[in-house]
This record gives C-alpha cells, structure tokens and sequence, in this order.
C-alpha cells in the first residue's frame, strides 16, 4: 500500500510529530510511506511558544517533505494536486485542531478527485478543549472529505458519532511514546536534575488552562502539608504564566513548586519522568492525554481526573487514582492516600502490564483492516 502522512513532522517538533514519526516507522514495516509536512504550520501570530522547530537533536528523524502553508488557499490546491499526481492509496492526517480543517479539507478533495485515493482522519479531538467561532463548520468540512475515522477514546467517539453519525471509524487506545528512552533509576535522575526531594510529583507539558494546573495549585497547598511533596511544573506556558506565579506566592507555596518553563528537549524527557513518584493529570477537560502515554513508557502512575478519556487509561486503584475534575480537595486526598498506602511498587507493576495494550502494531493493524 502506498501512504501519504500529512501533518506535523519532524523538524517540527511537539507531541503529533513525535506521533506521527512513530506511526511511519511502524507503517513502513510493511508499506511504501512518505510524510508531508508544514512548511509554515502556524502564523507566528496565532502561536504562543517559544518556536515551532526542534532546537536540539530529535529523538526520532523521519524524512518529510515541507510543502504545506496552513493559511494559503492557494498552496492548499497545489498540494492537493500533487498527491494526486502521486495517486497514494491512503492520505493519513492526524486532526487535533478545527483552525486546520480549511487547508486538510481542501487538499483532500483536490487530492482524491478522479482518483482511488482514500483520507483517514486519527482524531484527537473534534469538539477542541478551547471553543472558537467557525470550530463546528472548519470540522465539518474537513471530516466530509474523509472515509475513514480512528478515535482513541471514548469521548472522541461520541462527538465523532454526534457530528458524522455515518462515519466510518475504528476505535484504537493511544500507543505508547516510547522515543525517550528507558526508565532511570529514580535516584541517578534526580542527581542529574538537582533534585533533593524525598516525595516528587510532575506535572508535564504545554501549560494551558483546561489542563488545570489553577488546580494542582490549590491541592498542593495540602500536599505540601501533609506529605512534603514537591511539585515540578514542566513545559511551555501556552497562557498567562505571571497569573499562575501569583497563584503560587498567593498559597504560600513557593518552597514546593519549581517551575520550569523551558521547552524540555527531547533527551531530557526520560529524566523529567524517571525523577517523579508520580505523574499528575488535573485536567478540567480532555480527550486523551499524551502525556499519559509517556508516563506508562517510564511506568509511572498517573493521578488524573474524569474527564474525556483519562479514566480508560488510568484504571483506578489499579494504574493510579482517577477523581473529579476542579476539586483539589480530592486531588490533595489522592495524593496523600498514594504515599500513605505506599502505592507506587504496586501501581508501578500495573503500569508494566497495562501498557502492553497501547501498541503502534495495533494502530497499523486498524489502518490496514479499513483497506482490505
């Protein structure tokens, strides 16, 4: 089978690059696998991090070809003609933004037009975490030109069957990011990043408001309290971040929160992970998490609240605690039942085999099956 992968790529860098060149190494086990790529992904405008390329050496380089301009119509049709020039059997595009519907719409039907060429969507969202005028009709536009859906979880499910309830669609769990390595020994990693703290928690990634890092803040003030705990918040702020410091100096808490606002780069991930007892996820709304999926790489617990799909990873009681969103009353109390029933070798050794499930083989698998 011949396949096009279009979307975000290395030497871009972010979660669905990362994504995306590990479905290409699985996909090319068997297939012929080109990946076409942004060359302008966001106008500097509309995005709120420090840069949209790999600064440092990326774990995983897959070639791709940089042709896609996400605000010009134009380039849209030029592109969309020349995959069909190529006549792939299958166009992938990973849909995690309504803002891309316009530009994945279009080159999906100037691509399939007169052709045999098929479109499937992996869905990470469809209903986005922060609403925008045109959300609904950008989606629509882009899922019409599509035959086949993946959704990884079942909330994804649900607004997929709520926008296109004919749509066509295989449910898959989120593989496993493993691209940053093997566990370290909790105690070198922590050497390595200056940690001294007996009990560690980690709160990773992108820093935006529906994640509810406002949350983590409240419980910590009882976490602190009661376990000593210290809280490492690491990863870009894509929102106020002064409005979060403040928080921070507000509860008293400075001596338990380090942040680190620094794109992380790729070889330090491991260390980040392999330093905490476990991984926290306060989301006030979710799909999925990918953040998830590298914690179960360094089988780590996850604490995370019941929103979208978070609870079908984080089996409770099992892989970790699962409690309500925007409650740090629960949140503290989980936090504090972890390390008083001494819950981490336990949950640690569920993680080993729970991830097991949470394959790039499956995910192949599923694209295939839609082609035969």
């Amino acid at each position: 089978m011949d396949i096009i992968i279009l979307g975000t790529a290395y030497p871009l860098r972010g979660g669905i690059a990362h994504y995306n060149a590990l479905l290409y190494q699985e996909l090319k086990k068997k297939h012929s696998v080109e990946i076409i790529t942004f060359k302008r992904q966001y106008p500097k405008l509309l995005f709120p991090g420090k840069t949209q390329v790999e600064t440092e050496g990326a774990l995983v380089r897959v070639p791709s070809e940089p042709l896609v301009d996400s605000i010009n119509p134009l380039n849209w049709v030029a592109v969309g003609k020349e995959i069909r020039r190529r006549q792939p059997d299958l166009i992938i595009m990973k849909y995690w933004l309504p803002f891309f519907g316009p530009c994945f719409g279009t080159i999906a039907r100037v691509a399939k037009r007169g052709t045999q060429t098929k479109v499937l969507y992996i869905c990470d969202n469809v209903v986005p975490h922060e609403k925008r005028p045109g959300d609904t009709i950008f989606t629509t536009y882009a899922f019409g030109a599509g035959d086949f859906f993946i959704v990884q979880s079942d909330a994804v499910e649900r607004d997929l069957k709520a926008l296109l309830p004919s749509a066509r669609y295989a449910k898959v769990p989120h593989p496993v990011y493993n691209i940053f390595g093997e566990p370290v020994d909790k105690a070198q990693a922590r050497k390595q990043l200056g940690i001294t703290d007996e009990r560690v928690l980690l709160f990773f990634g992108y820093v935006r408001a529906y994640k509810g890092l406002n949350v983590m803040l409240h419980a910590m003030k009882n976490i602190a309290e009661k376990t000593g705990a210290k809280l490492l918040v690491v990863g870009e702020f894509y929102d106020d971040k002064e409005k979060y410091i403040e928080l921070i100096r507000r509860l008293g808490i400075e001596k338990h929160v380090v942040v680190n606002s620094d794109y992380v780069p790729n070889e330090r991930v491991g260390l980040y992970f392999s330093a905490a007892d476990v991984v926290m996820l306060p989301y006030t709304s979710a799909t999925q998490s990918g953040i998830a999926q590298i914690a179960y790489n360094f089988n780590k617990p996850v604490i995370a609240t019941s929103v979208g799909g978070l609870a079908e990873v984080v089996r409770d009681g099992v892989t970790g605690f699962v409690v309500p969103p925007n409650d740090p009353e629960a949140l503290a109390h989980a936090v504090e039942r972890y390390f008083a029933e001494n819950r981490e070798g336990e949950f640690s050794a569920n993680v080993m085999h729970e991830k097991r499930k949470y394959s790039w083989e499956a995910m192949a698998e599923a694209i295939e099956r839609f082609m035969t």
